[in-house]
């Protein structure tokens, strides 16, 4: 029963934490500031976000270990397939596209538009899956 509350205080926090900084946070950064802070300012939270992305998939996983003796393997199944494309996500993202973007500012060659587009969506997807964990665990 504790389990069962913990993981879904983490599934909370992690769907929470990444409507908040990509929906809110970030859009009011960029109207309220100018671009060059507010795109330093959502670049720290962005990171901030993915450390707690990585820490909250990594939580989950444990607690679908340890938690998660009464459910069905197929419920445990599909509930860890959406933790592990979450991470994913965000490796993806962070790791990967990000990267690619500070290069593409950095050099002007004009793709940055394009990444941030890629990147947009792939925290889109993510957050879509947040909401879909959160409904997995009642």
């Amino acid at each position: 029963m504790l389990l069962a509350k913990v993981r879904l205080l983490v599934a909370a926090i992690w769907a929470g934490s990444l409507w908040t900084v990509g929906y809110l946070v970030a859009p009011t950064l960029f109207a309220s500031l100018d671009r060059v802070l507010a795109g330093s300012i959502a670049g720290l939270m962005f990171h901030a976000e993915a450390m707690l992305s990585l820490g909250c998939g990594a939580a989950m996983g444990v607690l679908l270990f340890f938690g998660t003796r009464d459910w069905t393997p197929k419920r445990r199944r599909s509930v860890l397939l959406i933790v592990v494309a979450m991470v994913m996500c965000t490796v993806a993202s962070h790791f990967g596209i990000q990267p690619m973007m500070a290069a593409a500012k950095a050099s002007g060659d004009g793709s940055f538009g394009k990444l941030h587009g890629i990147s947009s969506t792939i925290y889109l997807v993510q957050s879509l899956l947040a909401a879909w964990l959160l409904v997995r665990q009642t």
